[in-house]
């Protein structure tokens, strides 16, 4: 006789748990947006300090805008690249990084209230309550890892570390993948109390982590303003790769510090990680997932042609920041065909 799986609990409310998490995933992707624009329009610096409490409040008037530009004025980023930037240029800038830290709060409330509103009503299923603590702790880190971006242009360099910048972004969509693949192990349980969790599959795995790879060299990429190098495509001016191009020593380092070498693996990297993505959308068909066989190979196709524009363009915002957002979504589609693939099989 079949047996409810151990997650199920009679009062639990696994169906409108996942909705919850489904519209968490969405406030992601919409962060990942305005943190592209933050980047892209050189914001990041703006707000010199850290208050995650009083900083929910904008600058209300004149003499608290001065302060804030006064603070910005002693960084090297005004000193070396800004000087004489009017007060309007500056609320310009402090605009998507104050909108940048207030969405990071706003996720963070729409997680935490719903989990304990749910846990308070019993209503979670059993073993998914420290899945979502971990997520929940993730993302009290992950706004940590913002400030410890930040903190890394304050004093010496003119911009953030684009190690720092990698990390921050992989964090988010680490949580991202995370919220996505409890909202479809929730939805599994909705569908049958006998339903247990998927567990990744190694070549899955294989396919999320070519992924990975490839948006952390897409984050270095951005950091070291590597996208600007070189504004051609298939080749870098008039060869695959310039010759004579300056070399880090040692070698290792021109992977992740050198803005051309760091493009040109950026742009055939991406091949591999396509190559990934079109075996799993394929393994998901196979197990009935043909809906997710689609939307993988479109958006990996929509990947490709956006990260080409990008580059033609000069790396204009609008065509930049769509790459970013489509990655996230790329992302999720992965996930998903990842937890179809990995979705144990009904006995």
């Amino acid at each position: 006789m079949l047996q409810p799986s151990p997650g199920f609990r009679v009062s639990a409310r696994p169906r409108a748990i996942a909705r919850w998490l489904y519209m968490v995933a969405a406030l992601i992707v919409l962060m990942v947006a305005v943190g592209g624009i933050t980047r892209l329009t050189e914001s990041g610096l703006s707000i010199t300090q850290w208050k995650p409490i009083s900083g929910i409040l904008p600058p209300l008037n004149a003499a608290q805008w001065q302060a804030e530009f006064l603070n910005y004025q002693r960084i090297p980023e005004y000193q070396q690249i800004n000087q004489g930037m009017t007060l309007a240029g500056f609320k310009a800038i402090f605009f998507w990084e104050y909108v940048h830290r207030l969405l990071g709060r706003v996720i963070g409330l729409a997680f935490a209230l719903p989990l304990l509103w749910f846990a308070v009503r019993r209503q979670i299923p059993r073993g998914y309550g420290v899945r979502l603590v971990a997520l929940l702790a993730l993302g009290g880190l992950q706004g940590a890892i913002g400030w410890w971006m930040v903190a890394s242009g304050l004093s010496v360099r003119t911009d953030v570390s684009h190690v720092r910048l990698a990390v921050h972004l992989s964090t988010a969509l680490l949580i991202l993948a995370g919220v996505v693949w409890t909202a479809l192990d929730l939805d599994d349980l909705a569908h049958s109390p006998i339903a247990r969790p998927a567990r990744l599959k190694l070549f899955a795995a294989a396919a999320l982590a070519l992924l990975a790879l490839q948006i952390v060299v897409g984050a270095f990429t951005a950091g070291l303003d590597a996208g600007y190098a070189f504004s051609s495509w298939p080749l870098m001016g008039d060869a695959l790769f310039p010759a004579g191009a300056p070399m880090l020593d040692p070698a290792w380092r021109n992977t992740v510090d050198n803005p051309l070498v760091v493009q040109f693996i950026h742009r055939w990297f991406a091949f591999a990680a396509a190559a990934g993505l079109v075996w799993l959308a394929f393994a998901a068909r196979r197990r009935g997932a043909a809906n997710l066989w689609g939307a993988v190979i479109l958006l990996v196709g929509l990947q490709i042609v956006l990260g080409i524009a990008t580059l033609l363009t000069g790396v204009q915002i609008a065509t930049a920041v769509a790459h970013q957002v489509n990655a996230a979504v790329l992302l999720i589609a992965a996930v998903a065909a990842a937890h179809a693939v990995s979705r144990p099989t009904a006995t």
